[in-house]
């Protein structure tokens, strides 16, 4: 079992930066594929950014390519998400994923994170 527990969420304003960090523990994560989701009010658990288990590959949802970085240290048990150029529509809770497949589906992950809360005020 892997137990996921994210920090670093707040309230900034349009246009700032954020970093949210993932912390693994339990069972070794080193080998899993880790992501980001969100989840904004009324809406469905939306795919941002995934990582391969070496960090060689990272994956973008199109509304964060080119302001969100995804990258992790497997030393540390801990993958964050870089987050620039930050605008309202970003506004959500973010949620820590790890599993075994590279991908965008909510099923590909196996393990998830109580989530946590990023606010963007314009």
């Amino acid at each position: 079992q892997v137990q996921l527990a994210e920090s670093g969420g707040g309230l900034v304003q349009a246009g700032d930066s954020l970093r949210v960090s993932c912390a693994a523990s339990g069972r070794s994560s080193s080998w899993l594929v880790m992501g980001w989701f969100r989840q904004a009010p009324g809406k469905e658990r939306d795919f941002v950014a995934a990582i391969s288990w070496d960090g060689g590959s990272t994956y973008y949802a199109d509304s964060v390519k080119g302001r969100f970085t995804i990258s992790r240290d497997n030393a540390k048990n801990t993958v964050a998400l870089q987050m620039n150029s930050l605008k309202p529509e970003d506004t959500a809770v973010y949620y820590c994923a790890a599993g075994r497949r590279l991908g965008a589906r909510r099923y590909d992950y196996n393990y998830w994170g109580q989530g946590i809360q990023v606010t963007v005020s314009s």
